[in-house]
C-alpha cells in the first residue's frame, strides 16, 4: 500500500521546477517499459534538478518492490 499511496502521514509535496525534460523522458520510459530498476536514476536526474526532498530520492533509491502506481514515480509524471 506504501508503494502506491505513500505515508498518508507525511504528504510530499513536488516542486514543478523539478519536472525537467530529461525526468520527464526517464520517468516516462520506467512508467512505460515498468523498468522500475531505473528508478535510482530518475533519483539522480530530479536531485540534479534541485530536489533535496528526502522522502522522494530515498524512495526512488530503495530496493522496492516498486510497481506501476508508484507514489514518487506518478509525482513525478503528474499523475494523481
Amino acid at each position: 500500500m506504501c508503494e502506491i499511496f505513500g505515508n498518508p502521514f507525511r504528504p510530499v509535496a513536488f516542486d514543478p521546477a523539478w519536472r525537467t525534460s530529461t525526468a520527464l523522458a526517464i520517468a516516462e520510459g520506467i512508467y512505460d517499459d515498468r523498468a522500475f530498476d531505473r528508478l535510482p536514476i530518475l533519483a539522480d536526474a530530479l536531485q540534479d534538478a534541485g530536489c533535496e526532498n528526502g522522502d522522494i530520492l530515498n524512495h526512488l533509491r530503495s530496493l522496492g518492490p516498486h510497481v506501476k502506481g508508484c507514489w514518487a514515480l506518478d509525482l513525478v509524471l503528474g499523475k494523481e
